[in-house]
């Protein structure tokens, strides 16, 4: 019987529907098990990862049956996707599963962060009544959104933004200017955005064009009021300067829910302690129960698909 490797977690629905076709392998820890993930799929024809397992060289080498690997999520940058063509292996990501729920995650971010006011429950329970002496935060109509990178998820957000009457400016090198995308957007340089943007959203992978894109340099080109928003790829943000500039007032605030290492190790940890304007998440701007299963069915959909053609 045809075998599929699934390393990570995948719902119990999905199992079912591969299992009742193939022969179906799954742990959901196996991608922290190099040593018996290389021996279980060499003959898989198919492996099923979320972001943690790492489809190199070594696994191609290993897996001499494959022919698809099915992404559940949009990032490939733990995929050799060069070594992949070259081994005649799809690679299946599910491009716009969770657009809506990263891009809610987006706008709930910049909200919060514009009007802090969601901390006071314990303190009017305590029976305090914060209300005078100043304002309290900032309305999103008519500050400017600047996206960096507009593909389908930023794109998700722009519509969003622009129903509370925000101006919407973005930021990519890999789009033409008469592209229809544009029809509503403004499409401006990476150094304009930095100097016009309210609030800085990042819709793009890791490589080395982008690793540390967010950096000292570019906090000092910052509004002090901007909010910078990363639900992209850990390392396109420098950590320690973030931090940096959140505590010097560079920027007033900052939602990162992806990290250059992940979990995040005490140290990184260390660095955004005691800071009251910054929303750490751990990865999970694109998970919603209604995300979640849309991904899974994309993915097994795909899956099953191609194996059988």
């Amino acid at each position: 019987m045809r075998r599929i490797v699934v390393s990570e977690f995948l719902q119990e629905k999905s199992l079912a529907r591969l299992s009742a076709e193939f022969d179906v392998v799954f742990d959901p820890d196996l991608y922290a098990d190099r040593p018996r993930l290389l021996k279980i799929v060499a003959d898989a024809e198919a492996i099923v990862i979320r972001n943690r397992t790492w489809v190199d060289t070594e696994i191609l080498a290993a897996a001499t049956e494959l022919k698809v690997v099915g992404r559940l999520g949009v990032g490939l940058d733990n995929i050799d996707m060069e070594a992949c063509a070259s081994a005649g292996v799809t690679v299946v990501p599910a491009l716009g599963a969770n657009a809506v729920s990263v891009a809610e995650y987006v706008m709930t971010a910049m909200l919060i962060l514009t009007r802090p006011v969601f901390g006071m429950t314990e303190s009017i329970v305590a029976g305090d009544w914060p209300r005078q002496g100043h304002a309290f935060g900032r309305e999103l109509m008519g500050t400017t959104l600047g996206l960096v990178g507009y593909g389908s998820i930023a794109r998700t957000v722009a519509i969003r933004a622009a129903a509370f009457d925000m101006t919407i400016v973005a930021y990519d090198p890999f789009l033409s200017g008469d592209d229809q995308v544009w029809k509503d957007t403004q499409k401006v340089e990476f150094d304009e955005l930095l100097v016009q943007a309210d609030v800085i959203s990042l819709h793009i992978p890791l490589n080395e064009g982008t690793k540390n894109l967010i950096d000292a340099t570019q906090f000092e080109r910052m509004k002090p009021r901007a909010i910078l928003i990363n639900t992209s790829r850990g390392g396109t943000v420098n950590e320690p300067a973030l931090a940096r500039a959140l505590r010097k007032g560079l920027i007033s605030g900052a939602a990162i829910d992806v990290f250059a290492s992940e979990p995040l190790g005490p140290e990184p940890a260390a660095t955004f302690a005691g800071l009251d304007n910054v929303i750490l998440t751990p990865h999970i701007a694109g998970n919603t129960i209604e995300s979640v299963d849309r991904v899974a069915n994309m993915i097994t959909d795909a899956v099953i698909g191609l194996l059988k053609t």
